[in-house]
């Protein structure tokens, strides 16, 4: 099972997310749950790095993501990274509700 979290603040704010383990929906080459999350995923990164020229703290290996934003962000930085982070969350929740025994999303607080 795949297990998503999503790290929230107490403005309502997307810090970063999560991303750890397989589907095991189908044999690797062939797994469109784990495919459809990795390319959410990767293209979420793909906009913070390349669009918005950001420096995510980063961490990608086979099977685990992890992507936190800079600690500090203007107003405009703000608006522009909810609006890729908004978007990933509800692609994922769009795939959870189709394939919920094979993925999970949690939404926790950041700190």
């Amino acid at each position: 099972m795949v297990t998503v979290e999503i790290f929230i603040d107490e403005q309502q704010i997307i810090r970063g997310f999560t991303v750890e383990g397989h589907s095991d929906f189908a044999p690797h080459g062939e797994d469109i749950v784990c495919s459809a999350i990795s390319a959410l995923t990767q293209t979420a990164v793909l906009g913070l790095t390349q669009y918005l020229h950001l420096s995510p703290e980063l961490t990608i290996k086979p099977g685990d993501i992890k992507c936190f934003l800079p600690k500090q962000l203007t107003g405009e930085q703000i608006k522009l990274t909810q609006a890729i982070l908004q978007t990933l969350v509800l692609g994922l929740t769009a795939i959870e509700e189709v394939y919920g025994e094979f993925l999970v999303i949690h939404k926790r607080r950041w700190s």
